[in-house]
């Protein structure tokens, strides 16, 4: 099929963008590439960023036309394999191709290969390379997962592939859209169908000029995640078990901290612990390739951690520990069944939030700092009906916990009227997979 030609405004738009990608990409490279090097597991199928592909990745890439679903980092591929289990239900025979950004993203991808599902990373945004990689594939539809990579976007719809968009609208990231209307706006017109959760989603997306026909309220599938497998929750459960802490230990966990979060928890845990002495503390940050730095940093408090990549080792521990630091990726929501009270990371000394609906689909309490951005219609709703609670600085964190462990009856509340808000969003992942399917 010979190319399709572009709307003049997306071809301006698309222009500008890979004018200053480059430079935006050269500036953001030392960055980039620390954090490549200290998660590691860069060098492991590195080309295929470049779209080259060995002999033995093109053996196991599909024959016929896949659906390719784009993520990045493992917030969205955990999202992207949610919808992924939906198609399989919906089309039980069309191969898929996920692909994602990070190698931790990969691992836990790849988890989940079958014959029918394989994974590769994501192709830089350069015109080249995705067209070689679109080549390469052949995909018959591309859904992205809460993110838009412009020149896949624009390749994909020249050959005439249709686009759907899972979004993601933080308040930040609509009025940074809205801002730059006149170069987001046609880029997004391109797209064939969107999965909006909010109806103020919908409203930025009409306001940017989408067709109000490709946008589809459907709820957010995120809040309506599946709950972890009981073989899960049972691997952590018998991990927690072999601590040999006492009966109903009171637990305080921390999930997907960012850098600085760590230790304001664990000195609050040490306050606590001199009114709640039993108190247990379970920290698991985002990126578990920070764990010997958080080690490192933590190291001067009277905390005594464990490991969980140590866990199995431990055949019967000499000294109860007093804390456990979770060094591995993919288990948190699992952790979250033991917990007594959760507390969402990158909200208080980063900004966005991480996901604090799966600690309430597990029936738990939630707090959170001020910077939930990315979670701001769910979280509104739960302040206003008292489901969860948010504070400001380690004090009112302090206090917070403290409430809740000297009134249990609270925390109850709380966790029931936060779970009840959260059901509320039952059946999104059913709406939004038909919709990214469809064409309009």
């Amino acid at each position: 099929m010979p190319p399709l030609p572009l709307p003049a405004e997306a071809r301006r738009s698309l222009f500008l963008y890979n004018l200053f990608f480059p430079l935006v990409f050269l500036a953001l490279l030392p960055s980039l590439l620390l954090r490549v090097f200290r998660r590691g597991g860069y060098r492991e199928k590195f080309a295929q960023r470049l779209a080259f592909f060995s002999p033995d990745d093109l053996a196991t890439l599909p024959t016929q036309n896949p659906i390719w679903i784009h993520s990045i980092s493992v917030g969205e591929t955990l999202l992207a394999l949610q919808i992924i289990a939906q198609i399989r239900l919906l089309l039980p025979d069309k191969p898929l191709v996920l692909s994602v950004t990070t190698s931790t993203a990969f691992t836990l991808a790849q988890s989940h290969t079958s014959p029918s599902l394989q994974v590769i990373y994501n192709p830089i945004d350069s015109p080249f390379i995705v067209r070689k990689t679109l080549r390469i594939l052949h995909p018959d539809r591309l859904i992205f997962i809460e993110a838009i990579w412009p020149n896949l976007l624009a390749s994909a719809k020249s050959l005439g592939i249709p686009v759907s968009f899972l979004p993601r609208l933080s308040p930040r990231s609509a009025a940074r859209f809205l801002r730059a209307k006149s170069l987001t706006g046609p880029l997004f017109r391109l797209l064939d169908s969107l999965a909006v959760a909010e109806p103020a989603d919908r409203s930025t997306w009409m306001n940017l000029g989408v067709p109000s026909h490709r946008i589809h309220l459907t709820g957010n599938p995120k809040f309506d995640a599946p709950p972890p497998s009981p073989s899960a929750i049972s691997l952590c459960q018998n991990l927690f078990n072999s601590l040999n802490l006492p009966p109903n230990t009171p637990v305080l966990l921390a999930g997907s901290t960012f850098p600085g979060e760590e230790l304001i928890l664990t000195q609050v845990f040490l306050q606590l612990r001199t009114l709640h002495p039993s108190l247990f503390l379970i920290l698991v940050p985002r990126h578990a390739e920070r764990t010997p730095h958080l080690l490192k940093e933590l190291a001067h408090l009277p905390v005594h951690f464990v490991r969980r990549s140590q866990l199995p080792l431990l055949q019967s521990p000499t000294t109860t520990p007093d804390a456990l630091l979770v060094d591995s990726t993919g288990e948190l929501r699992a952790w979250y069944s033991l917990a007594s009270i959760v507390f969402i990371g990158k909200s208080l000394t980063a900004s966005g939030g991480q996901n604090p609906v799966e600690p309430a689909l597990a029936g738990k309490p939630v707090l959170f700092g001020p910077q939930m951005q990315n979670f701001a219609p769910i979280v509104t709703r739960w302040l206003a009906a008292d489901a969860a609670i948010q504070i400001t600085n380690p004090t009112e964190l302090h206090h917070a916990i403290l409430s809740l462990l000297d009134h249990p009856e609270h925390a109850i509340d709380l966790a029931r009227r936060a779970l009840a808000i959260a059901s509320s969003h039952s059946g999104a992942t059913l709406r939004a997979t038909s919709t990214l399917l469809s064409t309009h």
